[in-house]
């Protein structure tokens, strides 16, 4: 068998996709990847680099193409990282996203298992999809850029328009351009640390008439402020806010730092799931708003809500999967680690009216085992981890709740597999699950799956009683916080939430879990309980022998 070489070339058949959408073939024996190739197309290939487990290889004559392949719409494709399948159909794309999901179900978790489905984008939403743009600023030959990196560099591509943003934040980019070049203000550079403007931030809202830019620049513009509202005032009409965000650390982070709101108001509303959400610029909302609403309303089939079930929402952000539980389930508990998300999921389920939904700042695993040690019984968890999927340690705490449910809403196939493996090792087997296309002409790919506990691998035994029987006294000092609201809403109408009952416990000398419910400092605000809901928790205490 001949060893490949680089710069050798060889004839060769594509017989399959690599997770970012290269096209795979064999040669002797060996895997090879080639860019921007499609399967069933003949190629001339041109080797470039060998490692121990594959090769790397340019197309150098398509010899047969396939019926799939189109004519890629953006002058940019191939030098921009961002889009990487506009060279085939939509209908290919589905497809080859699908078999991605599948094959790390197979490969990596090792299951004969598969998604029969995926749900894709309607024609409008194909392209100018995308309800957040980050544009990076910088000077090239012709003067200020603006575009995006190239891929695994910080080189700037200039996109004069890009077809998955809005066309309003690719004149908030025109618009920023000029600006700077009428006024002189430079362009960021990061190895010097010099100049001014670093990236553009734009968000719109989808079902209102509501958009932000946000200007990320490294100091002040001083004399230049009213210009650079004008301007973009000018070129946006639609605009509703204007932000200036002074970021001056090192690196590519985009939004940090102080924030001055310039004109209008810094946040937009928009809605999903026909709930209201208010979107600051730091917020975590969904990118492609429609088909995130196909998304959740397959995750919350999966869970089987019919108004009895206590919910655990872990990764919850800004509240969305854990207010449309909420519409559904008995109560929800969202956990989010990031502060800000916790505050605005709060708000949300306030302007949405929703009370039987309440959420903690904190990591998951912790809040999980914090919940199950205060009795807390948990029908179903949903979990929406990062790119990097959960840690064993949450999984090992999800399984010590013994939900019958556990729905697992991915952004990485890869550690969705490698989690469901390790899910399996508890009991926990995938039942269903649907890819979902949420970034169309990306490689990307979205997947919920449904994994259950069998009834004979379950820990739960079910055991019929008569109350009448039994001596209760033994057990009144440790009523549940979920007994206790329970009590509350039947004798006083009132709804109480765990921290109004923790504060009541604190005053009456009873133990709370340790950091359960406390301020992260001293300035932080937290609400108090009202005196009609403490006189009712304290009636409950009285009730179950607390007090």
């Amino acid at each position: 068998m001949d060893e490949l070489r680089k710069n050798q070339t060889y004839t060769v058949e594509i017989d399959g996709y690599s997770s970012s959408g290269a096209g795979v073939c064999r040669v002797n024996g060996r895997a090879v990847f080639v860019e921007r190739a499609l399967v069933n197309e003949l190629w001339e290939i041109l080797i470039l680099k060998v490692t121990s487990s594959a090769a790397y290889a340019k197309g150098i004559k398509l010899l047969r193409p396939s019926p799939e392949r189109i004519a890629p719409p953006c002058p940019a494709f191939g030098k921009c990282g961002g889009c990487d399948l506009q060279h085939m159909s939509y209908d290919e794309e589905l497809r080859f996203k699908l078999s991605r999901v599948n094959d790390a179900f197979a490969r990596i978790a090792g299951m004969d298992f598969r998604a029969d489905e995926i749900l894709g984008a309607d024609d409008k939403t194909r392209e100018r999809y995308r309800n957040k743009a980050i544009y990076a600023i910088g000077s090239g030959e012709g003067g200020v850029v603006s575009g995006f990196f190239r891929e695994r560099s910080h080189e700037i591509v200039p996109a004069p328009d890009c077809l998955i943003q809005t066309e309003l934040s690719v004149r908030c980019a025109a618009a920023l351009r000029g600006f700077m070049s009428k006024t002189g203000v430079t362009a960021y550079d990061e190895k010097s640390g010099k100049g001014q403007i670093r990236h553009l931030f734009t968000r719109c809202s989808v079902s209102y008439p509501q958009s932000v830019a946000v200007i990320v620049s490294a100091k002040g513009l001083h004399e230049h402020t009213q210009a650079l509202v004008d301007s973009l005032r000018s070129a946006c009409p639609e605009l509703t806010g204007i932000v200036l965000c002074i970021n001056k650390t090192r690196g590519n982070t985009v939004l940090s730092g102080e924030y001055h709101t310039l004109w209008g108001s810094e946040s937009i509303e928009d809605e999903l799931c026909a709930l209201r959400f208010r979107i600051s610029p730091q917020s975590f909302f969904q990118i492609n708003p429609k088909q995130a609403e196909r998304l959740y309303t397959r995750a919350l089939e999966y869970a089987g809500t019919d108004g009895s079930e206590t919910m655990l929402d872990l990764y919850c952000g800004t509240g969305t999967i854990s207010l449309c539980l909420a519409r559904r389930a008995r109560y929800v508990y969202g956990v989010e680690i990031v502060e800000e998300a916790v505050i605005n999921a709060r708000e949300n389920a306030e302007r949405n009216g929703i009370t039987n939904a309440e959420f903690f700042c904190g990591d998951a695993g912790d809040a999980a085992k914090m919940l199950a040690e205060q009795g807390v019984v948990v029908d179903a968890v949903v979990v929406d981890p990062p790119r990097k999927g959960l840690s064993p340690d949450v999984i090992d705490i999800i399984a010590e709740i013994a939900p019958q449910r556990v729905v697992y809403v991915s952004c990485d196939c890869a550690t969705l597999a490698r989690d469901m493996k390790r899910f399996a090792e508890h009991g926990y087997a995938p039942e269903k699950a649907t890819a979902v296309d949420m970034f169309p002409r990306t490689s990307h790919v979205e997947t919920v799956v449904l994994l259950s506990k069998g009834e004979v691998d379950s820990k739960k035994i079910r055991v019929e009683f008569s109350l009448e029987d039994m001596d209760m006294s033994e057990f009144q000092d440790g009523a549940t916080y979920t007994q206790i609201k329970d009590y509350v809403l039947e004798h006083n109408g009132l709804k109480v939430s765990n921290l109004y009952i923790s504060q009541i416990k604190r005053k009456c000398g009873i133990e709370v879990g340790k950091n359960y419910n406390l301020p992260k400092s001293e300035d932080s605000r937290q609400p108090l309980c009202p005196p009609e809901k403490e006189k009712a928790i304290r009636e409950a205490f009285k009730y179950f022998g607390m007090i």
